[in-house]
């Protein structure tokens, strides 16, 4: 069933933020076998910079809605060096945090995201995108054919960085 040309991409609205949770909850790879932790992983401050304080001005975010349903995000942020994401390149550069809810992923909900993320970045004026994403992860194949790049691994977990045609 291919329910792509019904997804409606829009901007997130001020009273969603919350839902940023969520997404980030769910983009939390979790490799066949093994247990999903509990939904509390999220505050911890690795991974609550991705959605605490969400609205700054350099904060952006899209939603892929379905029948009027959220289900999907892509959001950046510009991190300092002081309290970085996991794909921090430099200050400069935002990071991309993307999630699909499970029932809606393998049906290019992802990719059509991405792609809208990509052009907002370069109407945005941004130079390139970073992201960490596990080598295992499906999702890993999808920004290498969106023309992400390796920029370094430690054998689980990749950088990655796109550089935005400006």
């Amino acid at each position: 069933m291919n329910i792509v040309p019904s997804i409606v991409i829009r901007e997130i609205l001020p009273g969603e933020y919350i839902l940023l949770e969520e997404f980030l909850y769910e983009a939390i790879f979790i490799p066949e076998g093994v247990e999903r932790p509990a939904r509390e992983v999220i505050q911890r401050p690795e991974l609550a910079v991705y959605y605490t304080d969400f609205g700054k001005e350099a904060d952006f975010c899209l939603i892929a809605g379905y029948e009027g349903m959220p289900v999907g995000a892509v959001w950046i942020r510009l991190f300092p060096e002081s309290r970085k994401g996991y794909g921090f390149v430099d200050a400069r550069t935002p990071e991309i945090c993307m999630s699909v809810l499970p029932p809606y992923r393998n049906k290019g909900i992802g990719a059509l995201l991405l792609g809208e993320m990509l052009e907002c970045l370069v109407h945005r004026g941004y130079k390139q995108v970073s992201l960490s994403v596990d080598e295992v992860n499906y999702a890993f194949r999808m920004y290498q054919k969106a023309g992400f790049e390796t920029l370094s691994s430690d054998g689980i977990s990749a950088t990655m960085i796109k550089t935005l045609n400006t």
